[in-house]
């Protein structure tokens, strides 16, 4: 258990890193064809379905490397 929870710290502290110092390679994040994006005069909505769906595969594949690997 400790294994996966230093594997998941390393894993958010090098997310957080290419967040702050390289912000470009996730810019396309949310600006997908699928995600809509509806504005009005006064209120706006915002469904990301295609960014949430590859989110949900990449995190499905991740999680299942891990405990393929170290389970």
């Amino acid at each position: 258990m400790a294994r996966v929870l230093i594997i998941i710290g390393i894993l958010l502290v090098l997310i957080g890193l290419v967040w702050l110092y390289i912000p470009g390679l996730i810019n396309w994040f949310g600006k997908l064809p699928g995600d809509i994006h509806i504005k009005r005069e006064n209120s706006q909505v915002f469904i990301p379905i295609t960014s949430m769906i590859i989110a949900s595969v990449v995190l499905t594949v991740m999680i299942n490397l891990i405990k393929r690997y170290l389970g």
